[in-house]
This record gives structure tokens, sequence and C-alpha cells, in this order.
């Protein structure tokens, strides 16, 4: 009778990652807090799934320099979970000399709090009650070599249980495709590159990939879990974060994976074009209808383009102010261009009562055409004086 095992796959929670990026202190604590959530959010799905363990494929920390704080809510995390926690290094945490899994507080809490948790450092078979784990940690942040290459003289010791089922775990990119940037603005690198086309497949029946942070699947028993919580703006289609995987494995059988969903906060694209002022309207409802009520649960990247008069461009202003301070996070790529109405500028430079607006309004319109420098600073310049004819 074929016996068969399920178990949770999860990677990339990088507990500790600084999130320098969002300004505001109060925010950017509740983004690092929400993935410690997520790891508490895991107790949940354990117990409705009757997951056996749970495999972390790397980067549980997002570096080997974790306040003690991050280490003691991890461990106190995991540990309520109650079933076994095995995790490999990654290139966030990878193992060596001064590595987080050496440190004195680290071993203290996890003794104290996760007694569960088991960070396997060497690559070596692992032979569970109920299954065979090759683990494939990293022991150097960038490894030009492949770190599985072990496992394919490792499945062919005989004296390993042969009706259990044989799951790799490995940490890195398969063919170029990984996660290679550190955020959204990081540069591009192929390191720690695992040659899947190399492992016998008939052999192993699942291998739980971590360092790519959406959910994928690369090979009929291959699968990057992603990271439980979004940490980053989408990049292309298809990159489906906030997961992890319940996976359920038999020896010599295909694996049957099942996508759970846990994360919170929401990493959103929005991209708007302003033909005329009577857009602005528009670009409101649009704002208004992809965040709603839930702005402090949202981050967005706002990208606009187009030309607004003066009046409208400094409505656009108060919108953007408004929504920076109710987001978690607005990264905006601005490249709308102040296009005075005619009506505006005879407004201003024809002040009768005002020569003085009159002329510096005039002198301004007359430096407003152009994408230069000069052009950009003029139209603000412009704005600012229209205000001040208001006020």
């Amino acid at each position: 009778m074929i016996m068969s095992l399920t178990f949770l796959h999860t990677a990339d929670w990088q507990l500790g990652k600084p999130f320098a990026s969002i300004e505001e202190p109060s925010k950017r604590h509740r983004v690092q807090q929400e993935r410690l959530h997520a790891v508490q959010r895991l107790k949940e799905v354990v117990e409705k799934t009757g997951a056996s363990f749970v495999l972390v494929a790397g980067d549980l920390f997002d570096s080997s320099h974790a306040t003690k704080a991050t280490v003691s809510a991890a461990c106190a995390a995991i540990g309520s979970l109650k079933i076994p926690v095995l995790a490999i290094p990654g290139n966030h945490d990878h193992a060596g000399p001064g590595s987080i899994w050496e440190q004195e507080f680290f071993k203290r809490e996890q003794q104290q709090l996760a007694p569960n948790l088991r960070v396997i450092l060497t690559p070596e078979s692992v032979v569970l009650e109920n299954a065979i784990i090759f683990p494939a940690p990293l022991l150097r942040r960038h490894d030009s070599g492949d770190p599985t290459a072990w496992i394919r003289a490792a499945l062919e010791d005989p004296s390993l249980p042969p009706e259990l089922p044989r799951i790799a775990l490995a940490h890195g990119t398969i063919q170029g495709f990984g996660s290679s940037q550190e955020d959204e603005d990081g540069g591009s690198t192929v390191v720690n590159w695992i040659d899947l086309s190399r492992l016998p497949m008939e052999q192993l029946d699942y291998i739980a990939l971590g360092d790519w942070h959406g959910t994928k699947q690369v090979g009929p028993k291959a699968w990057y879990s992603g990271t439980p919580e979004t940490d980053r703006f989408p990049k292309g289609e298809g990159n489906d974060p906030g997961n992890l995987l319940k996976v359920t494995v038999s020896r010599g059988q295909a694996p049957a994976i099942e996508k759970i969903s846990i994360g919170h906060f929401l990493w959103k694209e929005l991209e708007f074009r302003f033909s005329d002022d009577a857009s602005l309207g528009l670009f409101a409802s649009r704002l208004d209808e992809a965040i709603g009520q839930r702005g402090d649960e949202h981050l967005l990247l706002l990208s606009l383009v187009g030309s607004l008069g003066i009046e409208a461009s400094g409505r656009l202003e108060k919108i953007l102010e408004s929504w920076e301070a109710r987001l978690l996070r607005l990264k905006l790529d601005h490249r709308v261009t102040i296009a005075p109405t005619e009506e505006e500028i005879i407004a201003l430079t024809q002040r009768a009562e005002d020569p003085l607006i009159a002329t510096v309004a005039s002198q301004l319109v007359a430096q407003i055409d152009g994408d230069d420098e000069d052009a950009a600073i003029a139209r603000i310049a412009l704005r600012e004086l229209n205000s001040s004819c208001l006020a």
C-alpha cells in the first residue's frame, strides 16, 4: 500500500527586512511586522491541512544581522506551529563563519522557543520518519557551483529506506530564472544556479525551491513557493507572491500541489495618462476603485503621464498628497507636464490690476516650451504664481 504524506513548502520569509524605501517609520514597522504575522498565520494552515512538517527553502531571515527581537519573535512563531520545521540557509541568511545560525543568542532562543526548528547546515540526506530530505544549504551568499550537485550521488545510497518519499530542498535560480534583485530597484545578476536537468527526476518525488518570490511551477515536480507575504511590486506577468504550498507526495507518484494564499498587504501598480483637465476626475475615480477605504493595506506604484493645465495640475498634487498619507507607500513615477490653458495664460499675463505679476507670468510663459530642466522649472513656477494669485 502506497502511503501519502502532506507537508507545507514555504520560503523567503526574510524576517527583519528593512524596507528602507518606506520613509515613515510607523509604516515601515507595519510592513516589517506583517512578515512575522505571515509566519504566525501558518499555524491555522497547519491545523487545517494536517501537515506533517514545514519545509523552509532558504532566507528565513533577511540577513545574518537580524536583531535579537526579530530572532526571538521568529522562534516564538515557529514554536507555536508544534510540528517539525526544517529550514536551509539561503543567500540572505547563508551559513558559514559569522552566520546567524552560529550565534549563541539564536541557539538559545531556538532551544527555548522553537525546539521544533531544525536548521540544516550540511549537504547530506536527512531521514525522517515519513520522508527523506536532500537539502542544499547555501554556505555563502554567492555560490558559483550548483548547490544541488551532491544530491545525484546521494540518491544512489542503498541504505536509504526505499519506501519513503524523496524531497530535494534548495535555494537558488534555475536556468537564469530566480530572484536576482534585492528590491524593486536592484541590479540583476545570476548566482546560486541550480541545474534541474542534471537531477534524476525519476528518483525524486518533489523539489522544494526558494529564491523566486512568486509561486511558480518550474518542472513536473519542482516548484518555487514564493514568499508568504509580498515584499515588492509585481515583476511581469505570472509573478504570484503571498502564498505557500500544500504538497502531498507518495513514493514514485506525481505530487499533488495546492496553493494557499496567506499574504495580507496588497502591492499594486496603476498607470494613467492625462489627456485633458477633465481626465483628472476619472483618475481620482480610478484610484478610489483600486484602493477604496483600505489605503493602509496598500503599497502603490503609480505611473502618470500626459499634461494638465495649471489649476488641474495643482489639484493633482493635492490628490497625490492625500494618497501618500493614506497608503503604506506611494512610489511615484510622475511625468505629467503642466500645459496652461489659453484662459489661464490670459488670466495671468493680462492682469491690468497687477502689472508685476503679468510681467513675470509673461516671462515664464515664454520659457515653458520644451523638455529641458529650465522649461520644467518655469512650468512649476507658473503654477505657484497662479496659486498665489488665487490665495
